[in-house]
């Protein structure tokens, strides 16, 4: 988990499109959100967070493949504070793996 989330900002998650779709409600929690094509809004209070992905290239390590989905996170009308409280919720949900 970061300490810092700026309004814009991008990354790469190891999950298919179906994975990120079914795990994206829980990690929103109660906030409004509405789904579009490869998009997502979702309502924090007075503010807003706008989601956008798309799939890319597997990373290929050996034998192995894992799905890369890449994912645009773009903040509207949230200070820092409030930024890091939803995405501090929405990384510890995301996390996946051990260690």
């Amino acid at each position: 988990m970061q300490s810092f989330y700026s309004e814009l900002f991008e990354r790469e998650m190891g999950c298919t499109e179906a994975e990120w779709l079914m795990w994206l409600p829980q990690a929103i929690g109660d906030h409004h959100w509405k789904l579009q094509a490869k998009s997502a809004g979702v309502r924090i209070g007075d503010g807003a967070l706008g989601l956008k992905w798309q799939v890319a290239a597997p990373r290929v390590i050996g034998l192995v493949s894992i799905p890369v989905l890449q994912v645009s996170f773009r903040f509207a009308g949230l200070d820092e504070a409030r930024r890091y409280t939803f995405m501090k919720r929405f990384d510890l949900y995301m996390q996946r793996g051990g260690g």
